[in-house]
């Protein structure tokens, strides 16, 4: 086994073992591997061992290596996680498969504008945090409403609690606003708590360092 198959095998089974705690199926789980600031070699490296959904931070980036990357491995799905610039909007189509950034009206209007068609994220912004996007709890009621009405694919909620503490209540408090808004998608948790977001319901979780050697 590779090391990257071996890093894989490893946060595969933290998952599973959060999701048997939590009486919850692992496979309702999805894991993407961070591939920002990562080399086309490494990538090929965790694909081989049968990952293939990753996340990517920055348009620019992604547009510099994954083209030839998916053209060889054409069942690979790209994730945009980090924030999103609206006049970036019309590249992120053809590019990327979901956005789970979607945090503020003018990228929602540029995002229809531009054909998006794929799974969309809505960030919230769970620990009112000003230096952080996202959308405040109180706006997410009418924001959710018209990400609905103006016809994008709602596929559930992210967040990215503070920094440098305790994740959980955060984890909680999203999974809460999923419900309270009769979504099921939560993409929550990162290398450091990913096992507290699946125990919390996550179904997407965002993991870097844990799957590419440093």
């Amino acid at each position: 086994m590779s090391d990257a198959a071996a890093r894989l095998a490893a946060v595969h089974a933290t998952i599973a073992d959060a999701a048997r705690v939590a009486r919850r199926k692992p496979e309702d789980v999805t894991l993407v591997a961070v591939s920002k600031g990562r080399p086309a070699e490494a990538i090929e490296q965790l694909i081989a061992a049968g990952q293939r959904d990753f996340g990517e931070n920055r348009v620019q980036e992604a547009a510099a290596k994954w083209p030839s990357l998916r053209a060889r491995y054409p069942d690979v799905r790209l994730h945009m996680i980090g924030r999103l610039q609206s006049n970036k909007a019309e590249e992120v189509v053809g590019l990327f498969d979901v956005i789970h950034s979607l945090d503020r009206a003018s990228l929602r209007d540029a995002l229809v504008k531009a054909g998006w068609s794929g799974p969309t994220y809505v960030q919230v912004n769970v620990g009112e945090e000003e230096q952080k996007g996202g959308v405040s709890i109180g706006e997410l009621p009418a924001f959710i409403a018209s990400v609905r009405d103006m016809g994008l694919d709602l596929a559930g909620l992210m967040a990215i609690p503070p920094a440098d503490v305790e994740a959980s209540p955060y984890f909680a408090l999203l999974a809460k606003l999923a419900r309270r808004h009769d979504v099921t998608g939560l993409s929550m948790g990162m290398s450091g708590d990913y096992r507290s977001a699946v125990m919390l319901g996550a179904t997407v979780v965002r993991v870097g360092t844990a799957l590419f050697e440093d």
